[in-house]
């Protein structure tokens, strides 16, 4: 033990002093030893014998471990795999490979990698990887001879038949069959039972697509959804339309407006968008309802003219109203001349086809195409065709070209294919340009414009499109547009274009509305008649107490733009007809809805009124195509031009008023709030006449589904 006492002195004792021998012999010592080791050892610092106790137990463990990691997998492999091995011999042995009707082996898309090449047409036989059950491939075989059926209702390129016509038209024997492009080569790996390629989704099928070569792609039995039953409604898209919004036309009091002025309206665009929302399900929205193009959308025989040297005859029927017996209609008629086929002029046209994304769909593009095939079929051999396509910017497909070299310009029509931006500005200066190269003195000169009207790039505003159109017609340079598809249709634009373009616009949904357009209208669409035809009723207080026009909303001029001829209006074609229907209230009727003015009515300094006889006057005023001076046709309307009951009218007087009632129906007017469709119905079947070509007997299936649409309406 130690002293405590020691340790007390030892603390106590003073440090001694620093000994400069001792520090050079330690310098000294330290010297030399460094100069017997200057050869360093590349040894690390530190090594592991001196490790300690825990460090070498931890180390331990670390190896273990990792050893133990390592084994793992291939202790799991040795076990499980023979057990999957003799799972699928049983599976196979239980269930196997389902072979086709004509000896092929049906192949998932996992049972080859994705080749380039499209498959041969030999049968393929290889062993699928595993195979479904029973039922699931009953299923995938069922959905694929659906894909088969439906392809084989494609168009393709139409063969040369006797009749360019025929053989497109019989594409249409289903009222609501779209054409649809054909399915695209079969490539390696995708085979189904026949030797067809598989009717996979379009996801799955762009997926194998991107896939490398050699690489493998997923099971059928992962990248396909259960198929979906066939009445299941798909999603709706978004809808992108443009449509023009109005109101409807008010009631006029005739003692302080006693005058109506509006521009004829040709177009039948309204009446075809209607009968596809009706077709497929839905009410149409009311601002797609047009009530004077879905009543010009009929032909009708109105007593024409006799000569050319008249462009067109009108004719004018009072009759009573069937929707409200205190009311009358009074029914202007007009017929266009109609240019014989031997006197027609020669026809310069420029087909002007959107290409862009948008108009990638069964209902666009392939349609277009199709339906211009139709009327190169109606053309005479010394006509001209030209084709300009737009899509991110313009391009010619075909120079001016001869319809007599028909097959050059199907062909040109035929390599149409979809993709890009839309730059109808550029499209339309280019149509321009290439319609100037080859005018025709005194013949037809006119841009037929297809398009789903989705202008996205260049001038977008319709006031700008407007101002371009207007600019290019006073060259003798018509437009006529022609609208396709929807989710994407801009009819407000469509309109705009084809009034400012002294043209037409209509929308075709079908191959046979590609027919009647194109072919059996092909007259009244190409070639004018007249252009800027206006009209201007002026009601008698004496006879008439209040008046409304029925449609022609988007149409209305002001009473001054009659007389003047720098106004733009429309136009009407060879054979065309064109009908107004204004609702009266005879003075007395009790049928007013306008108040009388508490101090009494604006009176004549003649203490009466001039032609009381008459209930209106109607002016028509228009100018031939090539001039710019208006002409005036007058006709009073008097009682010698009515008829006592509305069944004494003739049927296509009758015919267009159900008409009427029923497209101000559709817009759900206050008119006609109580008159029924079995009511409409009623009247269109007692006026259906004659009836070649269907149009009527399809408008009364069209008042059927609204009807069941709109329940008790």
């Amino acid at each position: 033990m130690v002293d405590d006492n020691e340790l007390e002195r030892l603390r106590d004792i003073a440090v001694p002093a620093p000994d400069g021998e001792a520090k050079a012999r330690a310098f000294a010592a330290a010297m030399t030893a460094f100069d017997g080791r200057e050869k360093i050892s590349t040894a690390p610092q530190g090594t592991a014998a001196g490790l300690r106790l825990t460090e070498r137990a931890r180390k331990l463990w670390r190896e273990i471990m990792q050893r133990k990691l390592i084994a793992t997998p291939a202790i799991t492999a040795l076990v499980a795999l023979p057990i999957a091995g003799y799972a699928a011999f049983e599976m196979l042995k239980e269930q196997p490979p389902v072979i086709g009707g004509t000896g092929k082996i049906t192949e998932t898309v996992a049972d080859k990698p994705v080749a380039q090449k499209p498959a041969p047409e030999q049968p393929a036989v290889n062993e699928p990887l595993a195979t479904a059950p029973a039922k699931e491939k009953k299923a995938d075989a069922e959905s694929e001879r659906r894909v088969e059926d439906e392809a084989q209702i494609a168009p393709a390129s139409p063969p040369k038949p006797a009749t360019e016509v025929d053989s497109l038209v019989k594409q249409e024997m289903a009222p609501e069959a779209m054409p649809v492009p054909p399915p695209a080569p079969a490539e390696s790996g995708q085979l189904a039972a026949g030797g067809r390629a598989n009717g996979q989704a379009p996801a799955a099928a762009m997926r194998s697509a991107q896939m490398p070569a050699g690489a493998v792609a997923d099971s059928k039995l992962m990248a396909q959804p259960a198929p979906m039953p066939a009445d299941q409604l798909q999603p709706q898209e978004e809808n992108r339309d443009r449509i023009e919004t109005f109101k409807t036309n008010p009631v006029h009091e005739t003692a302080q407006d006693p005058v109506s002025t509006f521009s004829i309206d040709v177009d039948t665009a309204s009446y075809s968008f209607v009968r596809r929302s009706l077709k497929e399900g839905t009410l149409p929205d009311p601002d797609t309802v047009r009530v004077e193009e879905m009543i010009n959308y009929f032909p009708y025989d109105w007593k024409g003219p006799d000569s050319a040297a008249t462009p067109f005859n009108s004719t004018v029927t009072v009759m009573p109203t069937p929707w409200n017996e205190r009311t009358k209609l009074m029914h202007v008629a007009i017929k266009g001349f109609d240019v014989k086929p031997a006197e027609q002029p020669k026809a310069n046209l420029v087909f002007l086809i959107d290409v862009s994304g948008s108009m990638d769909e069964p209902d666009k593009l392939p349609l277009l195409k199709s339906a211009f095939r139709l009327l190169v079929s109606k053309l005479k051999a010394d006509d001209t065709v030209s084709i300009v396509t737009y899509a991110g910017n313009a391009g010619t497909v075909l120079m001016p070209t001869k319809a007599a070299e028909k097959e050059k310009i199907l062909s040109a029509i035929d390599n149409l294919e979809p993709g890009g931006s839309t730059a109808g500005e550029a499209g339309i200066k280019e149509a321009y340009k290439l319609a100037q190269q080859s005018f025709v003195k005194n013949g037809v000169n006119r841009v037929m414009l297809a398009t789903d009207g989705d202008f996205n790039v260049g001038q977008t505003d319709d006031d700008d499109l407007k101002q371009l159109i207007e600019k290019e017609r006073k060259t003798g340079v018509f437009l006529s547009v022609f609208g396709f598809g929807r989710g994407n249709l801009n009819d407000q634009m469509m309109q705009t274009i084809a009034q400012n373009g002294n043209g037409t616009a209509a929308y075709i949904d079908t191959l046979a509305e590609a027919e009647k357009v194109l072919v059996e209208d092909a007259s009244s669409t190409l070639f004018t008649i007249a252009k800027d035809v206006k009209i201007q009723v002026e009601f008698n207080p004496a006879a008439v107490s209040e008046y409304r026009l029925v449609g022609y909303e988007t149409r209305a001029l002001k009473r001054e733009d009659f007389n003047n001829d720098r106004v733009d209006a429309g136009d009407i074609g060879s054979g065309h007809s064109v009908t107004a229907i204004y609702e009266i209230t005879p003075k007395g009727s009790g049928a007013e809805q306008v108040d009388p003015l508490r101090y009494g009515q604006a009176k004549v300094d003649n203490g009466g009124v001039a032609n009381a006889d008459e209930y209106a006057f109607v002016k028509i005023r228009y100018k031939l195509p090539n001039e710019n001076v208006s002409k005036l046709i007058t006709t009073p309307v008097t009682a010698a031009t009515e008829v006592s009951a509305f069944d004494e009218a003739g049927s296509d007087q009758r015919f267009s008023v159900a008409v009427a009632a029923f497209g101000q129906k559709l817009r759900d007017e206050d008119q006609t709030a109580n008159f029924g469709y079995d009511r409409i119905l009623e009247i269109a079947k007692a006026a259906r006449g004659a009836d070649p070509f269907g149009y009527r007997a399809e408008f009364l299936s069209l008042v059927r589904l609204a009807s069941s649409l709109g329940g008790t309406k």
